[in-house]
């Protein structure tokens, strides 16, 4: 299998295993939390998860990943801040809203990531089949928050603080994934502990202390119904951070937005089985959502045209340049002329 075909091969098995993870962790979260409502000690744990069992496989020699360092944290520092507050307000979102609010905010990521592409990251403006597409997405958004029967001020705020922060994680975590020079499980180990670090400051500030207490005098710490959704959570969220930093790697922001959001199908499956859903309108909104998505997959994978063959110089060859032609001094054909024999002699004896 040459290169390419193994790149090929590579991308596919990221964006798999990423799609996986992104579609049942969505759903994993609204569950554990709903035994469990706690969002700051949630991501605690997961956190925790992924540099425990980072760090043990590296000194097992199953994996490798860079050496904490101070000035690789310094230049990581501000993505895991960001990193932070998406999954900071993405389980707040989930907490107070279900899980088809979450994606159809989810769904609206693409259009803004192009947008703030193009803006900062000097990337090309998408084709208008492509900004089409991410219209489509939007417009199945816009859509779903009108038929939502669920709607509240408070769901709705940490929605758009969802959204906020994960347009900007997409964009500035692709920034940071391509300049630090770390491997992927580096990238995940720094992400994640520095996250761990600053962790304790949201859970005090949100007041989730105090409302754990209560929450402890008045049931039973930890019951299988509570660990066991709170554990697949922690195995997910080391699945997706690897997974997920590989697909950055291998993709454009816009493309790996746009996989978070066409890989929902199988969340909105998962959902509207077993858990509290939208309304018809509300899961149809979604499925345009999902549309738009793939008529983005296909804007992005079309063939682009050859560029134009610039036509060879019209002007004819003087005599000189037909001899030396004729003779191989281009094309290394023929025989070499007198003239580049001479000179060859010449060399050689200098």
């Amino acid at each position: 299998m040459d290169r390419g075909a193994k790149s090929s091969a590579w991308v596919i098995v990221v964006v798999i295993g990423y799609a996986l993870s992104s579609s049942l962790l969505a759903i994993m979260n609204k569950v554990a939390m709903m035994a469990f409502p706690f969002p700051s000690v949630l991501l605690i744990l997961q956190y925790l998860t992924c540099v425990v069992v980072v760090m043990g496989l590296g000194r097992l020699g199953v994996l490798h990943h860079e050496s904490l360092n101070l000035a690789t944290i310094k230049s990581f520092f501000l993505a895991a801040v960001v990193f932070y507050l998406a999954l900071f307000t993405n389980t707040k979102l989930l907490l107070h809203a279900n899980v088809d609010t979450f994606i159809v905010f989810r769904s609206s990521t693409p259009l803004l990531v192009a947008i703030a592409e193009s803006l900062f990251m000097k990337k090309a403006w998408p084709s208008k089949y492509t900004f089409s597409s991410l219209c489509i997405i939007f417009l199945g958004a816009v859509a779903y928050v009108s038929s939502d029967r669920d709607f509240t001020v408070k769901a709705y705020s940490w929605a758009f603080a969802y959204l906020f922060t994960i347009t900007v994680e997409m964009v500035y975590i692709k920034h940071i994934v391509m300049s630090v020079g770390l491997s992927t499980w580096g990238l995940v180990l720094y992400n994640n502990f520095l996250a761990l670090l600053f962790s304790p400051f949201f859970f005090f500030a949100s007041g989730e202390i105090g409302q754990l207490q209560v929450w402890r005098s008045g049931s039973t710490l930890f019951p299988p119904s509570t660990w066991v959704p709170v554990f697949v959570c922690c195995i997910l969220g080391l699945s997706i951070s690897f997974f997920g930093f590989a697909a950055r790697r291998a993709v454009s922001a816009t493309a790996f937005t746009v996989i978070g959001v066409t890989n929902k199908l199988l969340t909105i499956l998962i959902n509207v089985i077993f858990l509290p859903h939208a309304s018809m309108l509300g899961t149809c909104s979604l499925l345009l959502c999902i549309v738009g998505g793939v008529v983005y997959q296909q804007s992005t994978s079309s063939p682009s045209p050859p560029p134009p063959q610039a036509k060879p110089p019209t002007h004819s060859l003087n005599r000189d340049e037909e001899m030396g032609a004729e003779d191989g001094g281009e094309g290394g054909g023929g025989q070499d002329s007198p003239n580049a024999l001479l000179l060859r002699d010449e060399k050689s004896e200098e």
